[in-house]
């Protein structure tokens, strides 16, 4: 453990996640919470847990519906969760799973609960899509009308330009950019090309396909069954395994369509899916009989302007929670980072191992440290699996965790990008 760590042990017994689907397939008619449910319910049977014994349930989403706005209480309570269980949405974009899991972390370490499910769930097939600011003060308004001849007025004043729906956006509030032009911009000023996105692009596609070849992406799936044939599915549907840098040059650029180097297959794709962990005490743990596979060790959230570093936070996150851990970037055995952008990992990599930015950026000596690429996100990552927002942080959890059983090693490093200039970084010390 760190020296800087306060408070009861934190072990994670389990993992697990439904199959990433590209958004507009097989989850196209399911809502968040039937996603987030489906991911409860195999986490319960992938850990042989009694509902009864959950204390508190916490999930990240990114795709807020006022049905249920309260996401996690809906997909509680449709797994069997008791209502006794309290449960709670956190967000924070991309790392909105990450909050959950250090949130549940958290009342574990100070002793407000022993049992903790957390992981986040997301469906980019059911966005919500709303008339515009003049249609929804026209239709506040008309709360007030009474009777028939107000009515009939009102429907009268209304113009057929009112219907036009205001079309769901993924830009930055604060700078009116998207995140893929955002990095573009990010590519440009590190000097990451168009090449080494391709690469790295093709590279987790191809290392998705043969880990799911190898069975290992099915250990952390459960099926997913959906009403009314309920036919499981049982695997992602985003990776494509005959990916190759060669092919992905010949795509267009998809957001700067002049001069950028993102396209759609060094970028994310809209997800849907779900992951949660299964968070204990040590004590707890060891008292019901559970082995678990890892320990947090630590922990870190930061925040960048997000005018100039929107995608820079795990740069600066790193070496925070290395620090936090006691350990060196060599000592790390597994390293699993979230792929919003082939770029954006690209450019992380290269801060880490630069002088310049851990002297300028970072108020440091010398670069934290090389990045070991057989380490890296070595059964593909966000860009072949998917990236469903509000989820992405707790399947990185439980593929570092898998990784490290698998691999033998003994710490991992965790780390993802997110909107509004955030980033986060976490340590996990294997314990099984």
């Amino acid at each position: 453990m760190s020296n800087n760590y306060i408070g009861r042990k934190v072990v994670i017994v389990e993992g697990c996640r439904i199959p990433f689907l590209r958004s507009g397939t097989d989850y196209m008619d399911l809502m968040a919470y039937q996603l987030g449910a489906m991911a409860i319910k195999g986490l319960l049977r992938k850990s042989s847990l009694k509902a009864s014994l959950v204390e508190r349930v916490i999930m990240g989403t990114v795709i807020h519906q006022t049905a249920t706005s309260n996401v996690a209480r809906e997909a509680a309570l449709t797994a069997g969760i008791p209502a006794s269980a309290p449960a709670n949405t956190v967000t924070l974009a991309c790392i909105s799973a990450s909050l959950a899991i250090t949130t549940g972390a958290d009342l574990i370490r100070t002793g407000q609960a022993d049992i903790v499910i957390a992981g986040g769930t997301d469906s980019a097939s059911d966005t919500p899509i709303q008339f515009r600011k003049k249609m929804r003060k026209k239709l506040f308004e008309a709360q007030k009308l009474k009777g028939l001849g107000d009515t009939l007025k009102f429907i009268s004043k209304l113009e057929f330009a009112d219907f036009a729906p205001e079309r769901p956006g993924i830009t930055e509030f604060t700078t009116g950019l998207t995140m893929g032009m955002d990095c573009d911009l990010m590519a440009a000023r590190f000097g990451i090309t168009r090449k080494e996105q391709d690469e790295f692009a093709a590279r987790s596609h191809q290392l998705a396909a043969k880990a799911a070849e190898a069975g290992y992406l099915g250990n952390e799936i459960e099926p997913a069954e959906i009403a009314p044939n309920f036919k499981a599915i049982v695997k992602d549907n985003g990776y494509r395994g005959d990916s190759t840098a060669e092919k992905l040059s010949k795509l267009k650029p998809a957001f700067d369509k002049k001069n950028g180097t993102l396209t759609a297959a060094n970028s994310s794709f809209l997800t849907d899916g779900a992951a949660v962990t299964l968070l204990m005490s040590e004590e707890k743990a060891k008292e019901l009989g559970y082995k678990p596979k890892a320990m947090i060790k630590s922990y870190v959230f930061v925040g960048r302007n997000p005018k100039d570093e929107l995608l820079m936070g795990p740069a600066y996150a790193v070496p925070m929670a290395l620090k936090q851990a006691g350990v060196d970037l060599k000592d790390i055995d597994v390293l699993e980072f979230h792929e919003a952008f082939a770029a954006q990992i690209m450019t992380h990599i290269k801060c880490l191992s630069s002088d310049k930015f851990a002297t300028e950026n970072l108020g440091l000596s010398k670069k934290v440290g090389e990045i070991n690429m057989d380490k890296f996100n070595l059964w593909g990552g966000s860009l072949s699996l998917g990236h469903p927002f509000g989820a992405t942080g707790a399947r990185i959890v439980t593929t570092a965790m898998n990784r490290m059983i698998k691999e033998n090693g003994n710490l991992a490093l965790l780390a993802a990008c997110a909107a509004g200039g955030h980033g986060h970084a976490m340590v996990l010390e294997r314990m099984s």
